[in-house]
Protein backbone atom coordinates (compact mmCIF):
# COMPACT_ATOMS: atom_id res chain seq x y z
CA UNK A 1 0.00 0.00 0.00
CA UNK A 2 1.23 3.49 -0.85
CA UNK A 3 2.31 5.56 2.22
CA UNK A 4 -0.20 8.25 3.20
CA UNK A 5 -0.96 10.75 5.94
CA UNK A 6 -3.95 10.01 8.18
CA UNK A 7 -5.99 12.68 9.95
CA UNK A 8 -9.19 12.40 11.99
CA UNK A 9 -10.92 15.79 12.36
CA UNK A 10 -13.48 16.30 15.12
CA UNK A 11 -15.34 19.26 13.61
CA UNK A 12 -16.77 19.97 10.17
CA UNK A 13 -14.51 23.02 9.89
CA UNK A 14 -11.42 20.87 10.46
CA UNK A 15 -12.69 18.31 7.96
CA UNK A 16 -13.40 20.92 5.30
CA UNK A 17 -9.95 22.44 5.72
CA UNK A 18 -8.30 19.02 5.39
CA UNK A 19 -10.41 18.02 2.37
CA UNK A 20 -9.48 21.25 0.58
CA UNK A 21 -5.84 20.17 0.45
CA UNK A 22 -4.60 18.44 -2.74
CA UNK A 23 -4.33 14.67 -3.11
CA UNK A 24 -6.79 14.08 -0.26
CA UNK A 25 -9.65 11.62 0.06
CA UNK A 26 -12.38 11.13 2.67
CA UNK A 27 -12.79 7.91 4.63
CA UNK A 28 -16.26 6.98 5.87
CA UNK A 29 -17.00 3.27 6.36
CA UNK A 30 -13.96 2.38 4.27
CA UNK A 31 -15.47 -0.79 2.86
CA UNK A 32 -14.52 0.22 -0.70
CA UNK A 33 -11.70 2.70 -0.18
CA UNK A 34 -9.50 0.38 1.86
CA UNK A 35 -9.83 -2.37 -0.77
CA UNK A 36 -8.84 0.01 -3.56
CA UNK A 37 -5.89 1.36 -1.61
CA UNK A 38 -4.64 -2.16 -0.98
CA UNK A 39 -4.87 -2.84 -4.71
CA UNK A 40 -3.09 0.50 -5.32
CA UNK A 41 -5.92 1.55 -7.59
CA UNK A 42 -6.34 4.59 -5.36
CA UNK A 43 -3.18 6.14 -3.90
CA UNK A 44 -4.14 9.26 -1.93
CA UNK A 45 -1.48 11.27 -0.17
CA UNK A 46 -3.81 12.02 2.74
CA UNK A 47 -6.81 10.17 4.16
CA UNK A 48 -9.32 12.24 6.14
CA UNK A 49 -11.26 9.97 8.50
CA UNK A 50 -14.70 11.53 8.94
CA UNK A 51 -15.91 9.22 11.69
CA UNK A 52 -15.20 11.77 14.42
CA UNK A 53 -17.94 14.02 13.01
CA UNK A 54 -21.53 14.02 14.34
CA UNK A 55 -23.10 13.11 11.01
CA UNK A 56 -24.79 9.79 11.79
CA UNK A 57 -28.30 10.90 12.74
CA UNK A 58 -31.46 9.74 10.99
CA UNK A 59 -34.04 12.49 11.35
CA UNK A 60 -37.72 12.18 10.46
CA UNK A 61 -39.42 15.46 9.65
CA UNK A 62 -42.94 16.38 8.63
CA UNK A 63 -42.28 15.79 4.92
CA UNK A 64 -38.90 14.06 4.64
CA UNK A 65 -36.33 11.80 6.22
CA UNK A 66 -32.78 13.11 6.43
CA UNK A 67 -29.98 10.55 6.57
CA UNK A 68 -26.73 11.75 8.08
CA UNK A 69 -23.75 11.08 5.82
CA UNK A 70 -22.21 8.70 8.37
CA UNK A 71 -25.38 6.79 9.22
CA UNK A 72 -24.66 3.13 8.61
CA UNK A 73 -26.48 1.16 5.97
CA UNK A 74 -27.81 -1.18 8.65
CA UNK A 75 -29.23 1.65 10.73
CA UNK A 76 -30.99 3.09 7.69
CA UNK A 77 -32.30 -0.22 6.34
CA UNK A 78 -33.96 -1.19 9.62
CA UNK A 79 -35.08 2.23 10.81
CA UNK A 80 -38.86 1.93 11.34
CA UNK A 81 -39.65 5.18 9.53
CA UNK A 82 -37.55 4.19 6.52
CA UNK A 83 -39.22 0.77 6.37
CA UNK A 84 -42.71 2.30 6.58
CA UNK A 85 -42.27 5.43 4.47
CA UNK A 86 -39.47 4.51 2.02
CA UNK A 87 -39.76 0.74 1.53
CA UNK A 88 -37.76 0.71 -1.72
CA UNK A 89 -34.79 2.19 0.12
CA UNK A 90 -34.99 -0.41 2.89
CA UNK A 91 -35.30 -3.17 0.25
CA UNK A 92 -32.31 -1.87 -1.71
CA UNK A 93 -29.93 -1.58 1.22
CA UNK A 94 -30.83 -5.02 2.56
CA UNK A 95 -30.18 -6.45 -0.92
CA UNK A 96 -26.62 -5.12 -0.93
CA UNK A 97 -23.35 -6.50 0.45
CA UNK A 98 -23.47 -8.58 3.66
CA UNK A 99 -24.67 -7.88 7.18
CA UNK A 100 -21.14 -7.22 8.40
CA UNK A 101 -20.41 -4.77 5.60
CA UNK A 102 -23.75 -3.00 6.06
CA UNK A 103 -22.81 -2.49 9.70
CA UNK A 104 -19.70 -0.58 8.58
CA UNK A 105 -20.75 1.02 5.30
CA UNK A 106 -22.10 4.56 5.43
CA UNK A 107 -24.67 6.51 3.46
CA UNK A 108 -22.05 8.84 1.96
CA UNK A 109 -19.65 5.99 1.27
CA UNK A 110 -22.36 4.14 -0.63
CA UNK A 111 -23.14 7.30 -2.56
CA UNK A 112 -19.49 7.68 -3.62
CA UNK A 113 -18.44 4.05 -4.07
CA UNK A 114 -16.38 3.24 -7.15
CA UNK A 115 -17.25 0.80 -9.88
CA UNK A 116 -16.57 -2.93 -9.54
CA UNK A 117 -15.29 -3.14 -13.13
CA UNK A 118 -12.48 -5.72 -12.99
CA UNK A 119 -10.34 -3.66 -15.37
CA UNK A 120 -10.64 -0.58 -13.16
CA UNK A 121 -9.52 -2.68 -10.19
CA UNK A 122 -6.49 -4.06 -12.07
CA UNK A 123 -3.65 -1.50 -12.28
CA UNK A 124 -2.10 -3.52 -15.12
CA UNK A 125 -5.12 -2.92 -17.40
CA UNK A 126 -5.75 0.31 -19.30
CA UNK A 127 -8.67 2.20 -17.75
CA UNK A 128 -9.78 5.74 -18.55
CA UNK A 129 -11.56 5.96 -15.22
CA UNK A 130 -8.40 5.16 -13.26
CA UNK A 131 -5.81 6.64 -15.66
CA UNK A 132 -7.42 9.14 -18.06
CA UNK A 133 -6.34 8.67 -21.67
CA UNK A 134 -4.98 5.16 -21.17
CA UNK A 135 -7.88 3.43 -22.94
CA UNK A 136 -10.65 1.06 -21.87
CA UNK A 137 -9.79 -2.63 -21.66
CA UNK A 138 -13.46 -3.52 -21.19
CA UNK A 139 -14.40 -2.44 -24.71
CA UNK A 140 -12.69 -5.51 -26.13
CA UNK A 141 -12.79 -7.58 -22.96
CA UNK A 142 -15.25 -9.63 -20.91
CA UNK A 143 -18.29 -7.43 -20.28
CA UNK A 144 -20.92 -9.56 -18.55
CA UNK A 145 -21.18 -7.16 -15.58
CA UNK A 146 -20.87 -3.95 -17.58
CA UNK A 147 -23.38 -1.23 -18.41
CA UNK A 148 -25.71 -1.08 -21.40
CA UNK A 149 -27.09 2.45 -20.88
CA UNK A 150 -25.19 5.69 -20.31
CA UNK A 151 -22.02 4.30 -21.84
CA UNK A 152 -19.48 6.08 -24.02
CA UNK A 153 -16.59 5.22 -26.33
CA UNK A 154 -14.28 5.66 -23.33
CA UNK A 155 -16.06 3.71 -20.57
CA UNK A 156 -18.78 1.09 -20.06
CA UNK A 157 -18.31 0.45 -16.32
CA UNK A 158 -21.53 -0.13 -14.40
CA UNK A 159 -22.40 1.76 -11.23
CA UNK A 160 -22.49 -0.78 -8.38
CA UNK A 161 -24.89 0.73 -5.82
CA UNK A 162 -28.28 -0.67 -4.83
CA UNK A 163 -29.05 2.14 -2.39
CA UNK A 164 -28.52 4.87 -4.99
CA UNK A 165 -31.02 3.31 -7.37
CA UNK A 166 -33.74 3.57 -4.75
CA UNK A 167 -32.65 7.12 -3.88
CA UNK A 168 -32.89 8.07 -7.56
CA UNK A 169 -36.45 6.77 -7.77
CA UNK A 170 -37.45 8.49 -4.53
CA UNK A 171 -36.37 12.02 -5.55
CA UNK A 172 -33.57 12.20 -2.98
CA UNK A 173 -31.47 15.34 -2.55
CA UNK A 174 -27.79 15.40 -1.52
CA UNK A 175 -26.65 18.05 0.98
CA UNK A 176 -23.10 19.31 0.43
CA UNK A 177 -20.89 21.69 2.39
CA UNK A 178 -17.58 23.40 1.65
CA UNK A 179 -15.71 26.37 3.06
CA UNK A 180 -17.54 28.46 0.44
CA UNK A 181 -20.97 27.49 1.80
CA UNK A 182 -23.69 24.88 1.40
CA UNK A 183 -25.66 23.58 -1.57
CA UNK A 184 -28.03 20.79 -2.51
CA UNK A 185 -27.99 18.56 -5.59
CA UNK A 186 -30.70 16.20 -6.77
CA UNK A 187 -29.52 12.60 -6.54
CA UNK A 188 -30.30 12.05 -10.22
CA UNK A 189 -27.91 14.91 -11.06
CA UNK A 190 -25.20 13.99 -8.55
CA UNK A 191 -23.59 11.16 -10.52
CA UNK A 192 -22.31 11.80 -14.04
CA UNK A 193 -22.14 9.68 -17.19
CA UNK A 194 -18.64 8.97 -18.49
CA UNK A 195 -18.75 10.75 -21.87
CA UNK A 196 -15.07 11.60 -22.55
CA UNK A 197 -14.21 12.06 -18.85
CA UNK A 198 -14.83 8.70 -17.11
CA UNK A 199 -12.57 9.74 -14.22
CA UNK A 200 -15.21 12.31 -13.18
CA UNK A 201 -17.98 10.33 -11.52
CA UNK A 202 -19.98 12.99 -9.67
CA UNK A 203 -20.48 16.72 -9.28
CA UNK A 204 -18.76 16.66 -5.88
CA UNK A 205 -16.05 19.31 -5.93
CA UNK A 206 -12.62 19.14 -4.24
CA UNK A 207 -13.01 20.23 -0.64
CA UNK A 208 -16.74 19.44 -0.50
CA UNK A 209 -18.25 17.24 2.18
CA UNK A 210 -21.47 15.24 1.89
CA UNK A 211 -23.39 16.00 5.09
CA UNK A 212 -26.73 14.30 4.47
CA UNK A 213 -29.18 12.82 2.00
CA UNK A 214 -32.80 13.90 2.28
CA UNK A 215 -35.74 11.94 0.86
CA UNK A 216 -39.32 13.25 0.62
CA UNK A 217 -41.81 11.06 2.47
CA UNK A 218 -44.66 11.35 -0.01
CA UNK A 219 -47.60 8.96 -0.36
CA UNK A 220 -45.96 7.86 -3.64
CA UNK A 221 -42.69 6.98 -1.89
CA UNK A 222 -44.60 4.81 0.58
CA UNK A 223 -45.76 2.72 -2.40
CA UNK A 224 -42.33 1.71 -3.61
CA UNK A 225 -40.26 -1.45 -3.91
CA UNK A 226 -36.84 -2.58 -5.11
CA UNK A 227 -36.18 -5.85 -6.94
CA UNK A 228 -32.69 -7.15 -7.69
CA UNK A 229 -31.52 -10.03 -9.88
CA UNK A 230 -28.01 -11.35 -9.24
CA UNK A 231 -25.95 -14.49 -9.62
CA UNK A 232 -26.47 -15.65 -6.05
CA UNK A 233 -28.86 -14.79 -3.25
CA UNK A 234 -26.48 -12.68 -1.16
CA UNK A 235 -23.31 -10.63 -1.41
CA UNK A 236 -23.49 -10.19 -5.17
CA UNK A 237 -23.85 -7.13 -7.35
CA UNK A 238 -26.93 -6.62 -9.52
CA UNK A 239 -27.13 -7.95 -13.03
CA UNK A 240 -30.28 -5.85 -13.26
CA UNK A 241 -32.44 -4.16 -10.66
CA UNK A 242 -35.34 -1.72 -10.48
CA UNK A 243 -36.72 0.70 -7.93
CA UNK A 244 -40.32 1.64 -8.61
CA UNK A 245 -42.89 3.88 -6.94
CA UNK A 246 -46.42 3.75 -8.26
CA UNK A 247 -49.73 5.40 -7.43
CA UNK A 248 -52.63 3.40 -8.81
CA UNK A 249 -56.22 4.57 -8.35
CA UNK A 250 -59.22 2.69 -9.74
CA UNK A 251 -56.90 0.62 -11.89
CA UNK A 252 -55.25 3.64 -13.52
CA UNK A 253 -51.70 4.90 -12.94
CA UNK A 254 -51.71 8.43 -11.51
CA UNK A 255 -47.97 8.84 -10.86
CA UNK A 256 -44.82 6.76 -11.28
CA UNK A 257 -41.09 6.64 -10.61
CA UNK A 258 -38.72 4.15 -12.26
CA UNK A 259 -34.97 3.77 -11.73
CA UNK A 260 -32.62 1.01 -12.86
CA UNK A 261 -29.49 -0.55 -11.41
CA UNK A 262 -26.89 -2.96 -12.74
CA UNK A 263 -27.34 -1.72 -16.30
CA UNK A 264 -26.24 1.92 -16.16
CA UNK A 265 -23.02 3.85 -15.73
CA UNK A 266 -24.91 5.72 -12.98
CA UNK A 267 -28.16 5.05 -11.13
CA UNK A 268 -30.49 5.26 -14.12
CA UNK A 269 -33.76 7.18 -13.75
CA UNK A 270 -36.30 6.94 -16.57
CA UNK A 271 -38.52 10.09 -16.55
CA UNK A 272 -39.86 9.49 -20.08
CA UNK A 273 -41.06 6.06 -19.02
CA UNK A 274 -42.66 7.54 -15.91
CA UNK A 275 -44.54 10.10 -18.01
CA UNK A 276 -45.68 7.42 -20.44
CA UNK A 277 -47.08 5.32 -17.59
CA UNK A 278 -49.34 8.05 -16.24
CA UNK A 279 -52.96 7.61 -17.30
CA UNK A 280 -52.43 4.03 -18.46
CA UNK A 281 -54.15 0.99 -16.93
CA UNK A 282 -52.04 -0.92 -14.40
CA UNK A 283 -51.84 -4.07 -16.51
CA UNK A 284 -49.08 -6.47 -17.53
CA UNK A 285 -49.27 -5.06 -21.07
CA UNK A 286 -48.65 -1.52 -19.81
CA UNK A 287 -45.74 -2.67 -17.67
CA UNK A 288 -44.16 -4.63 -20.53
CA UNK A 289 -44.42 -1.63 -22.86
CA UNK A 290 -42.81 0.61 -20.22
CA UNK A 291 -39.98 -1.87 -19.75
CA UNK A 292 -39.33 -1.99 -23.50
CA UNK A 293 -39.21 1.80 -23.67
CA UNK A 294 -36.76 1.94 -20.74
CA UNK A 295 -34.19 -0.17 -22.62
CA UNK A 296 -34.81 1.24 -26.09
CA UNK A 297 -31.41 2.95 -26.25
CA UNK A 298 -29.35 0.10 -24.80
CA UNK A 299 -25.86 -0.31 -26.27
CA UNK A 300 -24.78 -3.90 -25.76
CA UNK A 301 -21.82 -6.18 -26.29
CA UNK A 302 -21.91 -9.96 -26.74
CA UNK A 303 -21.33 -10.71 -23.05
CA UNK A 304 -23.92 -8.32 -21.63
CA UNK A 305 -26.67 -8.30 -24.28
CA UNK A 306 -28.74 -10.59 -22.02
CA UNK A 307 -29.15 -7.66 -19.62
CA UNK A 308 -31.66 -5.96 -21.92
CA UNK A 309 -34.26 -8.71 -21.68
CA UNK A 310 -33.42 -9.33 -18.03
CA UNK A 311 -33.87 -5.66 -17.13
CA UNK A 312 -37.19 -5.52 -18.99
CA UNK A 313 -38.48 -8.42 -16.92
CA UNK A 314 -37.22 -6.89 -13.68
CA UNK A 315 -38.97 -3.59 -14.46
CA UNK A 316 -42.24 -5.28 -15.35
CA UNK A 317 -42.02 -7.49 -12.26
CA UNK A 318 -41.37 -4.54 -9.95
CA UNK A 319 -44.19 -2.47 -11.47
CA UNK A 320 -46.59 -5.38 -11.01
CA UNK A 321 -45.38 -5.95 -7.46
CA UNK A 322 -46.03 -2.35 -6.43
CA UNK A 323 -49.36 -2.18 -8.27
CA UNK A 324 -50.60 -5.24 -6.48
CA UNK A 325 -49.40 -4.09 -3.08
CA UNK A 326 -48.04 -7.59 -2.64
CA UNK A 327 -44.80 -9.04 -1.34
CA UNK A 328 -42.01 -10.67 -3.30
Amino acid sequence: MNPFTYVRPTTEQEALAALAEPDTIALAGGTTLVDLMRLEVMRPGKVVDLNGLPLNKIETGASSIKLGALATNSDVAYHPDVVAKLPALADAIRAGASGQIRNMASVSGNLLQRTRCSYFRDPASPCNKRAPGSGCAALEGFTRMHAVVGTSKDCIAAHPSDMCVALAALDAVVHLKSRAGERTVKLVEFHTVPDDHPNVESVLQPGELVTAIEIPTTPLAAKSRYVKVRDRASYAFALASAAVALDVQDGSIKDARVALGGVGTKPWREPAVETALVGKPATPETFAAAATQALAKADTRPDNAFKVELAKRVIARTLALVASGGSK
